[in-house]
């Protein structure tokens, strides 16, 4: 047959097998769903950092905390380790173990019902994932190299027919983005939104005001999970809806080890 027959034949038949926007990111669904349910095997260090700024632009205050996210009675537990970059004082490194050995003893007692809603907490958050393909229109823009990989650059924009299933679902209405998936295992490498509408956070406590722009970063480790890297937050917001400020939230996750289900969390009455 002649090259230009062949070369006819691939272009006929390359729609059929090229993956649309919206494929490649219900894929990436599916992966990333697997990788929540594997970043609870793994313990690793969570460092904080918030920087509110004046009316100038200038810095005028940091704070930051440092926390060693922990298995504890098979879910994850935050503890406080350092504050502004110095280790907590022996006061209150007493006072978080107390806390965490407080926490590992109701954990011990969870009522059956108590582990239902658990369950229902976690299928809830299943379910929100997957309302994504369906609550943005999705384009693909030239693919880009990144660390070295090749990965597809897909926007998107609010679906203005979706219709959220679950409470949590109308976020998506408040923000468009720009997600880089790596194509050899359809993992979000990083991710950018920017916020069209007001989004609450922390029992609506934080708000995030129009504007606003979200920074998240994943990276694979032990060669089997993505698990977050990176994470950045700019926004003019309200705190406790009196308030107001323009901050910047920068967390970074490090240290990342397997956790071993042998091991055995030990409490201030033990030693």
């Amino acid at each position: 047959m002649r090259r230009n027959a062949w070369l006819s034949i691939v272009l006929i038949a390359a729609p059929v097998f090229a993956q649309s926007a919206a494929e490649i990111v219900m894929k990436s669904v599916d992966r990333d769903l697997n990788n929540f349910e594997r970043q609870k095997n793994y313990t690793y260090q969570q460092h904080e950092q918030e920087r509110e700024f004046d009316a100038k632009g200038a810095v005028s205050k940091t704070e930051s905390e440092t926390k060693e996210v922990m298995i504890l009675a098979g879910r994850p537990y935050e503890r406080l380790i350092a504050r502004n970059g110095k280790p907590l004082d022996e006061k209150d490194a007493r006072k978080e173990q107390e806390r965490m050995d407080r926490a590992l003893a109701r954990r011990g007692r969870m009522t059956d019902e108590e582990n239902a809603r658990r369950e229902k907490e976690r299928a809830e958050n299943r379910t929100f994932m997957k309302q994504l393909p369906d609550a943005f229109n999705f384009r693909l823009d030239p693919d880009e190299v990144i660390s070295g990989k090749a990965a597809w650059v897909i926007e998107a924009e609010p679906n203005p027919d979706f219709k959220p299933a679950t409470l949590q679902g109308k976020v998506f209405s408040k923000v468009r983005g720009k997600v880089w998936i790596d194509k050899s295992e359809y993992e979000w490498v990083k991710a950018e939104m920017q916020v069209l509408d007001t989004i609450s956070m922390g029992l609506a406590l934080f708000r995030i005001a129009p504007g606003g722009f979200i920074n998240f970063e994943q990276a694979r480790v032990n060669d089997e999970v993505w698990l977050p890297s990176h994470m950045l937050i700019r926004a003019d917001a309200r705190l406790a809806y009196v308030k107001k400020i323009r901050t910047e939230i920068e967390i970074n996750y490090t240290d990342y080890k397997k956790f071993q289900s042998e091991s055995k969390m030990v409490s201030v009455a033990e030693k």
